[in-house]
């Protein structure tokens, strides 16, 4: 087996125990491309504690000498692993479509690492056909090239990065608890204010208050919100959505999609619904939580991602048991100290 050089893409054909098919690998502009860093895929502690303490040379001598022990799955590994799930229902339905979602591996890793990602790959039988180990250098252009729909990492400046790029991307943490997620369905939570929606609102609550952010949103429930970073990945959900609804499985599709919103339904809701009909998205569940605490909603939602541009509520959400993501965009990246003492990023 050959090292994989620096900024490769690998096929998985390759499997040392069988674990993988030969498939026909969808074209990247027309899968929904989700980017996922080593680091939030698989439990890496361990070996990040000898690269900071030891650095590089023992870093990489510590990972050869383990290359046959595979790491431990990460907080993006069910949602990984619900990926591939709907695409085994895509396949039936639509056996010749690229339309699919395709799973590409990132990460800053040296090439001698590669032989440990690969065999923990097999180990854990996911299907991943696009590999990419940079060498230390910046991920951002591979993932424009490659048309990413999705960028999960555990590297906060990478995620602003890919941000300022257009590229929808959020900082993955892994909860103290863990919650059991759905192994049949996809469900992903999204926050509205700063992840599908612009900031222009929160910008009126940090700045007037709860009052005149009412009053600013009855005032204009007939203007729509601009855009957010993550709008275009719904979009990208929802498209595959209306593949199960043409076949007559919308009551068995398996993506869900979840609006989990601070903001009440009466007040400022409004604003919010017209502006996801304008877009045409659909939402399977809105929820318009008017402040209340948003962990115990999502533990009763059990989703395999949740999206939220304040740290706040991504602690929350992981004291519950929550996979959270934040998303570091607008006004509140301002107004937010981050603290991470009750999560550990990976």
């Amino acid at each position: 087996m050959r090292l994989l050089r620096p900024v490769e893409c690998w096929r998985s054909s390759l499997s040392s125990a069988g674990a993988h098919k030969p498939s026909q690998c969808p074209k990247p502009e027309n899968a929904v491309t989700v980017a996922v860093s080593s680091r939030v895929l698989f439990r890496t502690e361990r070996e990040q504690k000898v690269f900071e303490q030891k650095g590089v040379e023992e870093y990489l001598r510590y990972q050869i000498e383990h290359e046959t022990e595979p790491f431990a799955p990460g907080p993006a590994f069910p949602f990984v692993k619900a990926l591939e799930a709907v695409n085994t229902r895509l396949r039936e339905l639509y056996p010749q479509s690229e339309e699919l979602f395709d799973i590409v591996l990132v990460t800053y890793n040296h090439a001698h690492v590669g032989i440990r990602l690969i065999n923990t790959i097999n180990h854990h039988n996911l299907f991943i056909e696009r590999f990419c180990m940079t060498g230390g250098s910046s991920p951002i252009g591979y993932l424009k090239a490659w048309h990413t729909n999705l960028y999960l990492s555990a590297d906060a400046d990478k995620v602003r990065e890919a941000l300022a790029e257009g590229i929808a991307a959020a900082t993955m943490f892994m909860p103290e608890k863990l919650t059991e997620v759905s192994e049949t369905q996809l469900r992903v939570a999204f926050d509205g204010d700063a992840v599908l929606f612009s900031d222009e609102s929160e910008r009126i609550f940090k700045a007037h208050g709860l009052d005149k952010f009412f009053e600013h949103e009855r005032d204009n429930e007939d203007i729509l919100l601009d855009h957010g970073p993550l709008k275009g990945f719904l979009e990208a959900l929802g498209k595959l959505q209306k593949k199960f609804y043409a076949k007559g499985q919308r009551l068995d599709c398996p993506i869900r999609t979840y609006l989990v919103t601070a903001r009440s339904a009466a007040s400022s809701g409004i604003r919010a619904l017209k502006t996801l009909r304008a877009w045409g998205l659909e939402i399977d569940e809105a929820l318009f939580l008017a402040g209340a605490p948003k962990g115990p909603m999502l533990e009763k939602i059990r989703p395999h991602i949740y999206f939220d541009d304040q740290m706040f509520h991504v602690e929350g959400a992981a004291e519950m048991g929550t996979v959270a993501a934040h998303v570091p965009y607008g006004i509140a990246q301002k107004y937010t100290k981050q603290k991470t003492s009750r999560m550990t990023a990976k």
